[in-house]
């Protein structure tokens, strides 16, 4: 694994809300791909800058994005939805933040900007698909857990990216039948994608923590070790084939 460097980075997305994204990187002289890393509801937490980590020592630059402003974070699934819907009341406000994590991204002297790529889980699975449909420049989405409905939907010739999402059979919060029309909308607007789901695994299943949210909120989530290696393997595939 390659040696990694780390810090935070302060940007300002077109709302004027503040925001903290946390960056890290392979050390390395040579400009690489890009990839922003769109948090669960919970926030920019430990767990988004582990991903980011991760990413970096496999050669990429990577931006933990702050979707709430001023790195807030909870482990309560009541804040966590108070915030999340605070991003839905106007209706651009999830793309205007992400996109200014991307160009954030975009702007450092360690990354490439003609490859980039974003990654999600659960809230922030919707963050990095409708940053998506709004025809960002990315060559490659993963989500993992996500939301999948749509701001609006995908148009013919708006998404340039390859989009692969990871869902857990038994997610009670977005369904088979969400599955079903996400995989509609992507053959209707003609965008490459792929579908994987997991037998046995349910909402959350990348995170190790899983549990422990599940039985503090009284929600349905649960960790699968099985999945989570699988979900990150089949999306380092998919960002070695489209960021090389």
């Amino acid at each position: 694994m390659a040696a990694i460097k780390t810090r935070e980075i302060q940007y300002t997305a077109q709302d004027g809300s503040t925001l903290i994204g946390y960056f890290a990187a392979p050390e390395t002289d040579v400009p690489v791909a890009g990839v922003i890393v769109a948090p669960e509801w919970w926030g920019r937490n430990d767990y988004t800058e582990q991903r980011a980590r991760e990413l970096a020592e496999h050669g990429y630059a990577a931006l933990a994005i702050d979707m709430y402003g001023d790195k807030k974070v909870t482990t309560s699934s009541d804040q966590a939805y108070q915030w999340m819907m605070q991003t839905f009341e106007d209706p651009d406000t999830i793309v205007n933040r992400a996109k200014a994590a991307l160009d954030t991204l975009a702007a450092q002297d360690e990354v490439n900007p003609e490859k980039l790529a974003a990654i999600g889980f659960c809230y922030g699975g919707k963050v990095a698909l409708d940053l998506a449909r709004s025809n960002a420049p990315l060559k490659a989405v993963a989500t993992f857990h996500a939301n999948l409905s749509p701001k609006a939907p995908a148009q013919e010739g708006q998404v340039q990216a390859e989009i692969l999402v990871l869902h857990g059979e038994k997610d009670s919060m977005v369904s088979l039948d969400d599955v079903a029309s996400f995989k509609e909308e992507m053959q209707a607007a003609k965008v490459e994608h792929n579908v994987i789901v997991f037998e046995n695994a349910k909402h959350g299943f990348s995170n190790p923590l899983a549990d422990e949210r599940a039985k503090a909120n009284g929600v349905d989530l649960g960790y699968n070790a099985e999945a989570e290696k699988q979900s990150l393997a089949a999306m380092y595939e998919l960002l070695a084939r489209q960021l090389a």
